[in-house]
C-alpha cells in the first residue's frame, strides 16, 4: 500500500526540519506540489508569523556554511539568489567585509600554503581566490603569507 500523500504544509515542515530556507527557496519547492485550491503564500505567511521560517536564520546559516570558503561577492551573490534583499543585504556586507582578508588568508593557506616564486604561480593563487569571491585586496594580501611565516624564515 503506498504512503499517503504529504499536505504542504507537512512538505514545507520537512523541508525546513532539513535546514534553514528562504521564502524563495521554499515557494519554488513547494509549488511543485500545490493543488490549486492550496495558497502556498498563505502558507509561507503563516510559518513565518509562527518563527518556522525566516530570512534572518536563513541568512546566517548559509553565511555559516560558505563564508569560510569564498569571499564576499561570492556569498551575498547566493544571498541575492535566494531572494535575500534591501537592508537585511547592506548589514550582511557591512559584517562580512570586516573578515575577508582574514578568511582570504586562511583560503590561502589550505590550498597554497607557501608564497609564489614565479608570475605563473602568482597568476594561479590570484584567480583561484578570485574564482571563490574574495576581493582583489584581499587576495593581495592573502598571497604575501602570513606574517607569522616571516619569524621563521632563517634566510
Amino acid at each position: 500500500m503506498p504512503a499517503p500523500a504529504l499536505s504542504l504544509k507537512a512538505r514545507a515542515l520537512r523541508y525546513l526540519s532539513q535546514r534553514e530556507h528562504s521564502r524563495f527557496e521554499l515557494r519554488r519547492k513547494l509549488a511543485k506540489y500545490a493543488q490549486e485550491d492550496e495558497d502556498v503564500d498563505a502558507l509561507l505567511d503563516f510559518l513565518e508569523k509562527n518563527n518556522w521560517l525566516s530570512q534572518e536564520r536563513f541568512a546566517e546559516s548559509l553565511i555559516n556554511r560558505k563564508a569560510s570558503r569564498y569571499g564576499n561577492s561570492r556569498v551575498v551573490a547566493e544571498l541575492q539568489s535566494h531572494g535575500v534583499t534591501g537592508d537585511a543585504l547592506v548589514e550582511i556586507k557591512a559584517g562580512l567585509s570586516d573578515s575577508e582578508t582574514a578568511r582570504a588568508v586562511e583560503v590561502w593557506q589550505r590550498k597554497f600554503g607557501t608564497v609564489a616564486t614565479d608570475a605563473a604561480m602568482r597568476a594561479k593563487q590570484m584567480r583561484f581566490l578570485l574564482q571563490r569571491g574574495f576581493s582583489q585586496r584581499a587576495a593581495r594580501v592573502a598571497m604575501q603569507g602570513s606574517p607569522a611565516d616571516d619569524e621563521f624564515d632563517v634566510s
